[in-house]
């Protein structure tokens, strides 16, 4: 049966001359992987701009259980982006966080409030005059509360266990910790929202070593998470 659902896609991979394979998360299916055909006639509904990474989509297909490759029955965009194709920093953070989700959300199922926040930080991304230099980093930190491993913040102690994703006041056995330092980076991350992360005042240096941490985390809490091609020009840009 068709059914319609609000997608964003992740990654395109071309497939032969005119077919892609494109990874998408939506907000009905959690994450699935579609064969599309991309025609050369300018009246398909399949257009090639509509599978750039993080693109917000409407489409519509009759999902198959255990089909590797779903098909597309429509297609239209659903959030058009203003600023984001035209902004060269806006554009770098986009492509990492959707390669960032890409390892992350690999086996992600049907999770509307994860969807929604992507979608709305999205928004909120393009929508931004300025004051956007801590997004990626507010957007990592505030992700780790939907795939569950949010740090602790019951405690004000001074080390951070980065394997337990809580404060302790003694140092953990192992080496996967922060020292007091670093650790009051996570709780100053932690206080960070959108709207406010302007006025939290981050040298280069600051910003690049806390993106490391987060890269760092979610490497513990997501099995075979790889190293990022995106990060090297986000390090370039913001730090």
């Amino acid at each position: 049966m068709l059914e319609k659902s609000h997608a964003i896609v992740l990654h395109t991979l071309k497939y032969g001359d005119q077919k892609v394979v494109v990874e998408m998360f939506s907000r009905t299916w959690g994450r699935l992987s579609f064969i599309v055909t991309l025609p050369k006639s300018a009246k398909s509904p399949f257009r090639k701009q509509y599978f750039q990474p993080m693109t917000v989509l409407e489409v519509e297909c009759d999902v198959r259980p255990r089909v590797a490759l779903q098909k597309l029955h429509d297609v239209r965009l659903l959030v058009p982006y203003t600023t984001i194709p035209l902004s060269p920093a806006k554009l770098s953070i986009t492509l990492f966080i959707a390669e960032f989700l890409y390892y992350a959300l690999r086996s992600e199922q049907r999770n509307e409030q994860l969807f929604d926040y992507i979608m709305d930080s999205m928004q909120w991304l393009d929508a931004a005059p300025s004051h956007y230099a801590n997004f990626h980093l507010t957007f990592l930190m505030r992700l780790s509360r939907f795939l569950g491993f949010y740090p602790n913040m019951e405690t004000e102690r001074v080390f951070f266990d980065l394997r337990e994703g809580l404060f302790t006041s003694t140092v953990p056995t192992h080496q996967d910790y922060l020292a007091p330092a670093e650790a009051r980076m996570i709780h100053l991350l932690m206080r960070m929202d959108y709207p406010t992360m302007h006025l939290f005042q981050l040298s280069q240096q600051d910003r690049g070593r806390i993106l490391d941490v987060l890269m760092r985390y979610y490497k513990l809490h997501l099995p075979d998470f790889p190293d990022l091609r995106s990060l090297a020009v986000l390090h370039q840009l913001w730090t």
